[in-house]
């Protein structure tokens, strides 16, 4: 009709249409939000599986699932919970595989499970350089204050859900006399680096390590010297527990490579349960280099060894000056550090086990050069 053109209101443009390829309403809004975590990794999800505290509504979930399985005769669909670590980076830590019986050889596992810590949608997972080292999570804390890790300061998040580990955790910070600094849970975020922190973190300071040549000399004035060296050992769990080993069977040092190896971190501590603060530990530029260096100051050098030519019941250079090398959680030792070994020794086994932990093959041939060192008192 004629003056339709002139009512109020009319439309002065084209209707636009949704843009091609937006993939849906507010794909925008999902932009750098990283990966989306599985279904076994949302702790809000019935099929989570992972090892910290179930929600009371996720167990809600999994419970009713299970009542209607059994009501239509079928398996439920839900996650188990405790068996995916979901608190930690997974790598050559915990139940990874090395050399048979050896600490590393030939016969060695790969790492199992994916790399990394576990890092929460739309967060960034690269922290700061200059950020702190932060030991996070509830437990990893409290653990870490109860075995007197060396700590400067302790991180809450503003609101944090009180339960009786952060009580522990504060009392026990304000006890040693550890400030404890609320912030933002934001700030938190990005001094962790998006890792899941559970609204804590310890601060702790860098170590102080040995100059190796100190620790040496220091090692030949006992009288049954003994040294431990890590042959590109990444995990720092694996670290701090050959470090409690070796103070328990009575080593006077360990050494580690400067670059790709663990270093001393807040973890390393935690596990060494305290005696990192004991048991002197050195960072070396080259290792094979270090390891001539003991030789020729009058150390017998034995590595650990899937195929290593000498049973560890017959190392009968346990008794005098010895340097202990335990290989990586993969590959075993090097073939350098091989080679710059005066022998390789095995650990026998009576199963079919395929492998032992790195540190827990440390651990056994230490206890048994002690007791052969006892023997010869």
């Amino acid at each position: 009709m004629a003056g339709n053109s002139q009512r109020r209101g009319r439309r002065l443009t084209s209707k636009a249409s949704a843009p091609k390829g937006t993939g849906g309403k507010n794909k925008d809004s999902l932009a750098g939000r990283g990966r989306t975590l599985p279904a076994d990794e949302r702790p809000w999800h019935k099929g989570y599986s992972g090892t910290e505290k179930l929600p009371q509504r996720t167990a809600w979930k999994q419970d009713k699932e299970r009542r209607a399985a059994a009501e239509e005769g079928r398996a439920p669909k839900i996650g188990q919970p405790g068996s995916k670590d979901t608190t930690w980076g997974r790598g050559g830590g915990r139940g990874v595989p090395v050399g048979r019986g050896a600490g590393g050889g030939g016969r060695g596992g790969k790492p199992t499970g994916r790399s990394g810590p576990r890092v929460a949608p739309g967060r960034k997972s690269n922290p700061s350089k200059d950020s702190p080292e932060l030991l996070v999570g509830r437990n990893p804390v409290l653990e870490a204050l109860r075995a007197n890790v060396p700590a400067t300061a302790l991180y809450t998040a503003q609101g944090i859900d009180m339960d009786d580990r952060i009580n522990e955790i504060i009392r026990t910070a304000a006890d040693r006399g550890i400030a404890n600094l609320e912030i933002s849970r934001a700030e938190l975020d990005r001094m962790t680096g998006g890792v899941l922190h559970q609204g804590v973190g310890l601060q702790v300071p860098p170590f102080a390590y040995q100059p190796f040549e100190d620790m040496v000399a220091a090692a030949l004035e006992q009288q049954a010297p003994l040294l431990v060296a890590l042959d590109g050992v990444t995990d720092p769990r694996n670290l701090g527990a050959v470090i409690r080993s070796a103070a328990a069977f009575g080593a006077q040092g360990v050494f580690v490579p400067e670059r790709r190896a663990a270093g001393i971190t807040a973890t390393a501590w935690r596990t060494s349960a305290g005696a990192a603060a004991r048991v002197p530990v050195a960072q070396v530029t080259n290792l094979t280099r270090s390891l001539k260096a003991c030789r020729d100051a009058g150390f017998m050098v034995v590595g650990l060894d899937a195929d290593g030519d000498t049973d560890l019941y017959d190392l009968e250079a346990a008794v005098g000056p010895l340097v202990v090398v335990v290989g990586s959680e993969g590959r075993g030792l090097s073939r350098l550090v091989g080679e710059t070994c005066d022998l390789t020794v095995s650990i026998p086994m009576i199963s079919e086990v395929e492998s032992l932990n790195a540190s827990v093959a440390a651990a056994v041939t230490l206890a048994e050069v002690a007791r052969r060192r006892s023997a010869e008192l």
